[in-house]
């Protein structure tokens, strides 16, 4: 997709959400089926089914996805697409990968310590980058994939969080 179909894609949008903020404020939906008798869940994706279970740390056997891992894949999916987005807008071509890594102490996750956190404590994204655009045009595309990436400001921003059980 070039920079003015992209643009044209995007200007009614952006025009409708200007004059009805309302109309862009979606509420996101994912949903998981617990699996009988085995430690996973299945989630479907809107492309496939992944079966997500416990990591090797945790006493999986590898075979399953780890949600650890699914969360660093979105915050990679998100980022890419955010920035070929942003590259593309501004006329930057681009080539290269993303790459997520976060640190997480099984002890947490396992009870095994109630004094280590449960989660990840630290991530790191990486952008490995080839383009012809100046080394301050591709800074200022990363910086602005950051500001934009939905997953990378959710993280960041540590949105309201809630929990509740539906139905029986």
């Amino acid at each position: 997709m070039d920079r003015d179909s992209l643009r044209q894609l995007q200007r009614p949008l952006k025009d409708r959400y200007t004059s009805d903020p309302s109309a862009a404020v979606l509420t996101l939906h994912a949903e998981g089926s617990l699996a009988d008798g085995d430690v996973s869940c299945s989630v479907e994706t809107g492309r496939a089914l992944v079966t997500a279970g416990l990591h090797p740390a945790t006493g999986g056997d590898g075979t399953l996805a780890c949600s650890g891992d699914m969360l660093l894949q979105a915050l990679v999916a998100c980022a890419g697409v955010t920035m070929r987005s942003v590259a593309t807008n501004r006329g930057i071509d681009l080539k290269g990968t993303l790459h997520a890594e976060g640190d997480l102490d099984f002890r947490g996750t396992l009870g095994v310590d109630q004094s280590i956190a449960v989660g990840l404590t630290a991530i790191r994204l990486y952008f490995d980058l080839e383009s012809s655009a100046s080394d301050d045009d591709v800074d200022e595309l990363i910086a602005t994939t950051l500001k934009y990436c939905v997953v990378f400001q959710t993280l960041a921003t540590s949105p309201e969080l809630s929990a509740e059980r539906r139905g029986r």
